[in-house]
């Protein structure tokens, strides 16, 4: 068998612009999150927490862009979840990979993303966002909320710690994340996909 290599463009200007933007703004939030953790020290404290509300205010307003986007383009509707094929996919990621099985998935203009990624990015909607957003909300409004009678059943230690943790849940995703890009045909297939918007899908022909 011989492989053919098609090219279909998969991602469009702003769907690249928003998803650089987006990891560029989420590393930044993590470096300079981490600092105002103390678990080193770069900035110094007050101006990595001024960076850190400056960039958390970048990415809501990025989001809010990209929601608009996401509704007005029906790009949407590639991040519905499905479970057709996940124990494929699970497979393929668990052991096929290493075999070079074939991906038991390919994308096109109207399934861009695989099952498993669409139920990763539920988890991220779903659970990750509001626990960091929610947590880091409360950590940043405390002076206003904290007299009232919710301040009494809310520390901001517990504050604190829900935005930590929504932190982590984010970092290890990012490392999986980073991981899979290097899954395509080639190893930077998928990045360079991200950057041009061109997707190299090899097929295998008799």
């Amino acid at each position: 068998m011989s492989a053919v290599v098609n090219r279909i463009y998969l991602y469009k200007g702003y769907e690249r612009f928003w998803h650089w933007s987006q990891a560029g703004l989420i590393f930044f939030m993590l470096f300079t999150g981490f600092e105002v953790h103390g678990t080193y020290e770069f900035w110094g404290f007050k101006t990595a927490v001024e960076y850190h509300i400056y960039a958390a205010w970048a990415l809501l307003v990025l989001w809010a862009f990209t929601i608009f986007w996401q509704f007005t383009t029906g790009e949407w509707r590639h991040y519905i979840p499905s479970l057709k094929k996940v124990d494929a996919m699970i497979k393929y990621y668990t052991y096929g990979i290493f075999v070079h099985a074939p991906n038991p998935y390919q994308k096109t203009t109207d399934n861009k993303h695989n099952p498993l990624q669409r139920l990763a990015y539920l988890a991220v909607l779903s659970l990750m966002s509001p626990l960091v957003w929610g947590s880091g909300l409360f950590y940043l409004f405390y002076g206003v909320w904290q007299p009232t009678w919710l301040g009494g059943y809310l520390p901001l230690d517990v504050v604190a710690f829900v935005h930590t943790a929504g932190a982590f849940m984010f970092l290890i995703f990012i490392i999986a994340h980073i991981y899979l890009t290097t899954t395509g045909h080639t190893v930077f297939a998928h990045i360079k996909t991200m950057i041009t918007g061109w997707e190299e899908i090899e097929e295998e022909h008799k």
